[in-house]
C-alpha cells in the first residue's frame, strides 16, 4: 500500500512570518520549489507559495517592485487555513483531497510537528509507481460485466497465458450497453498476443490496444 510517508519530501524547507516577500521567492526559486509552509515557535501556522508573493507585488519591469518585495512579510499574504495529510493516510486518499480542494500540495503533520510535504510531482510519481507505467510491459483496457467473480475470470485467463499482472486499476463503465465496469490491467509482458485472443475469445471485450482487421489488439 503507498501511503503519505512513501512518497512525501522530508526535508522541508520553510519560513518565519517575519521572512521577506524578496528572501521566500529567492528560495522558491533557488530550490525550484513553489510552496513554502511557514513556522513560528517550531508551530506551522500558514503556507506561502510563489504565486501568493507575485500576485502580491507590483509585476515585473515595475520600478517599485524591489521595495515592495522587502516591505511585504510573508505573514501579510500566507493561507492561515490549511489543508493538511497524516504521514499513514493512503496516497490516493491525499490525490483526492488536492483534486477537490485545488490545492498544490499538502504539509504532512504528525501530532503539531511538520514532517514531509507532499506536492502534485510527488502524487504522480506515486502514480507511476502504482501502475506499474515505469516497467516494461503492456497495457490493455478489458470490459467485464458487473457481476462477482467477472475480474477473477480476467485473471485467471491471464494467468493461464502464463503472464504475470503489475497493477490493475478499475472503473465503471459499460458492458454489452449494459452496466459493467473497465479494467486497465499492466502485463509483464511485451506481446500481450495470446492473452489478448483468449480475453476475447472468452467474450471480454479488449478496449485497448484497439482491434485490428487482421486480428486482436493493434497489430497483433
Amino acid at each position: 500500500m503507498l501511503l503519505v510517508r512513501d512518497s512525501m519530501v522530508r526535508e522541508v524547507l520553510t519560513v518565519s512570518p517575519e521572512t521577506t516577500a524578496a528572501e521566500a521567492l529567492t528560495l522558491c526559486r533557488e530550490k525550484r520549489i513553489r510552496h513554502l509552509p511557514v513556522l513560528e515557535g517550531g508551530r506551522m501556522v500558514g503556507l506561502i507559495s510563489d504565486r501568493d508573493l507575485r500576485a502580491s507585488t507590483p509585476a515585473l519591469g515595475d520600478a517599485n517592485r524591489a521595495a515592495a518585495l522587502d516591505k511585504i512579510r510573508v505573514g501579510d499574504e500566507m493561507a492561515r487555513e490549511i489543508s493538511t495529510a497524516d504521514p499513514d493516510d493512503p496516497i490516493e486518499q491525499a490525490a483526492m483531497a488536492m483534486h477537490e480542494r485545488k490545492i498544490g500540495c499538502l504539509p504532512v503533520v504528525e501530532g503539531e510537528d511538520l514532517v514531509g510535504i507532499l506536492t502534485t510531482s510527488d502524487v504522480m510519481a506515486a502514480l507511476v509507481r502504482l501502475v506499474g507505467a515505469h516497467e516494461p510491459g503492456s497495457r490493455l483496457e478489458i470490459a467485464f460485466p458487473d457481476r462477482p467473480g467477472s475480474l477473477a475470470d480476467v485473471a485467471g485467463i491471464v494467468r493461464d497465458q502464463g503472464v504475470n499482472i503489475v497493477s490493475v486499476l478499475s472503473a465503471p463503465g459499460e458492458y454489452d450497453g449494459g452496466s459493467g465496469s473497465v479494467a486497465v490491467i499492466r502485463l509483464a509482458t511485451i506481446n500481450p498476443t495470446g492473452v489478448v485472443r483468449s480475453l476475447e475469445g472468452a467474450g471480454f471485450p479488449v478496449l485497448w490496444p484497439p482491434s485490428t482487421p487482421g486480428g486482436p489488439g493493434q497489430g497483433l
